[in-house]
Protein backbone atom coordinates (compact mmCIF):
# COMPACT_ATOMS: atom_id res chain seq x y z
CA UNK A 1 0.00 0.00 0.00
CA UNK A 2 1.41 3.19 -1.12
CA UNK A 3 1.70 5.94 1.82
CA UNK A 4 -0.30 9.09 1.15
CA UNK A 5 2.20 12.12 1.45
CA UNK A 6 -0.50 14.47 1.74
CA UNK A 7 -2.42 12.93 4.67
CA UNK A 8 -1.78 14.56 7.87
CA UNK A 9 0.59 13.48 10.46
CA UNK A 10 -1.27 11.74 13.43
CA UNK A 11 -2.34 12.97 16.67
CA UNK A 12 0.52 12.70 19.31
CA UNK A 13 -0.30 11.53 23.05
CA UNK A 14 1.04 12.96 26.25
CA UNK A 15 3.52 10.36 26.51
CA UNK A 16 4.61 11.01 22.94
CA UNK A 17 5.04 14.70 23.41
CA UNK A 18 7.04 14.43 26.18
CA UNK A 19 9.48 11.76 24.39
CA UNK A 20 9.61 14.02 21.78
CA UNK A 21 10.84 17.13 24.28
CA UNK A 22 12.99 14.95 25.92
CA UNK A 23 15.12 13.60 23.27
CA UNK A 24 15.59 17.41 21.39
CA UNK A 25 16.66 18.74 24.72
CA UNK A 26 19.19 15.57 24.86
CA UNK A 27 20.08 16.28 20.95
CA UNK A 28 20.87 19.90 21.94
CA UNK A 29 23.05 19.02 25.15
CA UNK A 30 24.80 16.20 23.50
CA UNK A 31 24.77 17.20 19.50
CA UNK A 32 27.52 14.67 18.58
CA UNK A 33 26.33 11.39 20.59
CA UNK A 34 24.68 8.50 19.14
CA UNK A 35 21.44 7.97 20.97
CA UNK A 36 20.62 3.79 21.33
CA UNK A 37 17.37 3.97 21.05
CA UNK A 38 15.93 1.39 22.94
CA UNK A 39 18.00 2.29 25.95
CA UNK A 40 16.99 5.95 25.68
CA UNK A 41 13.20 4.57 25.18
CA UNK A 42 13.04 2.33 28.23
CA UNK A 43 15.08 5.71 30.40
CA UNK A 44 11.54 8.07 29.08
CA UNK A 45 9.34 5.55 30.42
CA UNK A 46 10.94 4.70 33.44
CA UNK A 47 10.83 8.64 34.12
CA UNK A 48 7.29 9.22 33.05
CA UNK A 49 5.89 6.70 35.50
CA UNK A 50 7.50 8.73 38.71
CA UNK A 51 6.02 11.92 37.44
CA UNK A 52 3.55 13.48 39.15
CA UNK A 53 -0.32 14.53 37.36
CA UNK A 54 1.42 18.47 37.57
CA UNK A 55 4.87 17.36 35.83
CA UNK A 56 2.12 15.68 33.10
CA UNK A 57 -0.05 18.46 32.36
CA UNK A 58 2.11 20.32 30.07
CA UNK A 59 2.35 17.69 28.13
CA UNK A 60 -1.27 16.49 28.25
CA UNK A 61 -1.85 20.33 27.34
CA UNK A 62 0.67 19.88 24.27
CA UNK A 63 -1.08 16.59 23.25
CA UNK A 64 -4.74 18.48 23.35
CA UNK A 65 -3.61 21.06 21.01
CA UNK A 66 -1.94 18.35 18.73
CA UNK A 67 -5.25 16.44 18.70
CA UNK A 68 -7.15 19.87 17.54
CA UNK A 69 -4.43 20.44 14.52
CA UNK A 70 -5.08 16.71 13.89
CA UNK A 71 -9.03 17.26 13.75
CA UNK A 72 -8.68 20.54 11.45
CA UNK A 73 -6.71 18.82 8.70
CA UNK A 74 -8.57 15.63 8.84
CA UNK A 75 -11.64 18.11 7.70
CA UNK A 76 -9.70 19.44 4.71
CA UNK A 77 -7.72 15.97 3.91
CA UNK A 78 -8.90 14.64 0.65
CA UNK A 79 -7.35 11.12 -0.04
CA UNK A 80 -5.42 10.14 -2.67
CA UNK A 81 -7.64 7.06 -4.10
CA UNK A 82 -9.67 9.08 -5.48
CA UNK A 83 -12.44 9.64 -3.43
CA UNK A 84 -12.12 13.16 -3.85
CA UNK A 85 -14.01 15.34 -1.48
CA UNK A 86 -15.78 12.38 0.04
CA UNK A 87 -14.63 13.08 3.62
CA UNK A 88 -15.41 16.81 3.19
CA UNK A 89 -18.53 16.87 1.00
CA UNK A 90 -20.47 13.76 2.22
CA UNK A 91 -20.93 14.63 5.67
CA UNK A 92 -20.38 18.98 5.76
CA UNK A 93 -24.03 20.71 4.97
CA UNK A 94 -22.90 24.28 4.39
CA UNK A 95 -26.17 25.41 6.60
CA UNK A 96 -24.92 23.29 9.26
CA UNK A 97 -24.27 25.40 12.55
CA UNK A 98 -20.22 25.97 13.17
CA UNK A 99 -18.81 23.84 15.81
CA UNK A 100 -18.03 25.50 19.41
CA UNK A 101 -14.35 27.21 19.26
CA UNK A 102 -11.99 25.96 22.39
CA UNK A 103 -10.51 28.24 24.50
CA UNK A 104 -7.34 27.62 23.05
CA UNK A 105 -8.53 28.73 20.01
CA UNK A 106 -9.99 32.07 20.86
CA UNK A 107 -6.75 32.54 23.07
CA UNK A 108 -4.89 32.25 19.20
CA UNK A 109 -7.58 34.76 17.31
CA UNK A 110 -6.30 37.09 19.86
CA UNK A 111 -2.39 36.40 20.46
CA UNK A 112 -1.63 35.10 16.69
CA UNK A 113 -1.51 38.40 15.04
CA UNK A 114 1.06 39.46 17.79
CA UNK A 115 3.35 36.93 16.65
CA UNK A 116 2.99 37.32 13.37
CA UNK A 117 4.13 40.60 13.73
CA UNK A 118 7.00 40.41 16.44
CA UNK A 119 8.22 37.39 13.83
CA UNK A 120 7.24 37.87 10.23
CA UNK A 121 9.13 35.17 8.77
CA UNK A 122 8.35 32.39 11.05
CA UNK A 123 6.36 29.08 9.29
CA UNK A 124 2.80 28.28 10.47
CA UNK A 125 4.79 25.43 13.01
CA UNK A 126 6.97 27.77 14.28
CA UNK A 127 3.93 30.20 14.98
CA UNK A 128 1.94 27.42 16.59
CA UNK A 129 4.57 26.31 18.96
CA UNK A 130 5.03 30.23 20.35
CA UNK A 131 1.23 30.02 20.54
CA UNK A 132 1.17 26.68 22.58
CA UNK A 133 4.06 28.28 25.12
CA UNK A 134 2.22 31.41 25.42
CA UNK A 135 -1.11 29.94 26.48
CA UNK A 136 0.65 27.88 28.90
CA UNK A 137 2.17 30.42 30.53
CA UNK A 138 -1.51 32.24 30.33
CA UNK A 139 -3.29 33.65 33.77
CA UNK A 140 -6.21 34.35 32.03
CA UNK A 141 -7.32 31.50 30.95
CA UNK A 142 -11.16 31.89 32.75
CA UNK A 143 -11.42 34.91 30.21
CA UNK A 144 -11.14 32.30 27.48
CA UNK A 145 -12.52 29.38 28.80
CA UNK A 146 -16.28 31.83 29.68
CA UNK A 147 -15.57 32.44 25.26
CA UNK A 148 -15.60 28.92 24.64
CA UNK A 149 -18.04 28.09 27.32
CA UNK A 150 -20.37 30.62 25.68
CA UNK A 151 -19.95 29.79 22.15
CA UNK A 152 -20.80 26.06 23.16
CA UNK A 153 -24.37 27.05 24.79
CA UNK A 154 -24.65 28.93 21.27
CA UNK A 155 -24.08 25.79 19.43
CA UNK A 156 -26.28 23.29 21.08
CA UNK A 157 -29.05 26.34 20.51
CA UNK A 158 -27.97 26.19 16.81
CA UNK A 159 -27.94 22.40 16.88
CA UNK A 160 -31.56 22.16 18.35
CA UNK A 161 -33.05 24.83 16.01
CA UNK A 162 -31.05 22.87 12.99
CA UNK A 163 -32.56 19.65 14.02
CA UNK A 164 -36.11 21.00 13.91
CA UNK A 165 -35.41 22.15 10.42
CA UNK A 166 -35.63 25.88 11.43
CA UNK A 167 -32.01 27.20 11.86
CA UNK A 168 -30.61 29.78 9.42
CA UNK A 169 -27.07 30.43 9.50
CA UNK A 170 -26.06 33.65 10.90
CA UNK A 171 -22.86 35.36 11.51
CA UNK A 172 -24.46 38.57 13.74
CA UNK A 173 -26.08 35.33 15.85
CA UNK A 174 -22.74 33.69 16.59
CA UNK A 175 -21.56 37.07 17.69
CA UNK A 176 -24.18 37.78 20.05
CA UNK A 177 -24.10 34.36 21.19
CA UNK A 178 -20.38 34.49 22.23
CA UNK A 179 -20.53 37.95 23.40
CA UNK A 180 -17.14 38.88 21.12
CA UNK A 181 -17.27 39.98 17.56
CA UNK A 182 -13.83 38.15 17.74
CA UNK A 183 -15.48 34.70 17.58
CA UNK A 184 -17.01 35.45 14.01
CA UNK A 185 -12.86 36.69 12.85
CA UNK A 186 -11.90 33.28 14.81
CA UNK A 187 -14.24 31.18 12.30
CA UNK A 188 -13.34 33.48 9.27
CA UNK A 189 -9.45 33.00 10.41
CA UNK A 190 -9.50 29.00 10.68
CA UNK A 191 -10.22 28.88 6.82
CA UNK A 192 -7.31 31.61 6.31
CA UNK A 193 -5.06 29.92 8.70
CA UNK A 194 -5.70 26.21 6.40
CA UNK A 195 -4.89 28.48 3.60
CA UNK A 196 -1.53 29.32 4.85
CA UNK A 197 -0.81 26.19 5.60
CA UNK A 198 -1.51 24.91 2.43
CA UNK A 199 0.74 27.63 0.08
CA UNK A 200 3.34 26.22 2.87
Amino acid sequence: MVKDKNKPKGAMTAYACFVQVIREEHRKKHPDETVVFSEFSKKCAEKWKTMNPKEKKRFEDMAARDKERHNREMEDYVPADGSKGRKRKRVKDPNMPKRPLSAFFFFCEEERPKVRASNPDWRVSEVAKELGRRWEACKNRPRYEQQAARDKLRYEEDMKQYKAGTFVASKRAKADATGDNGANAGDDDDDEDDEEEDDE
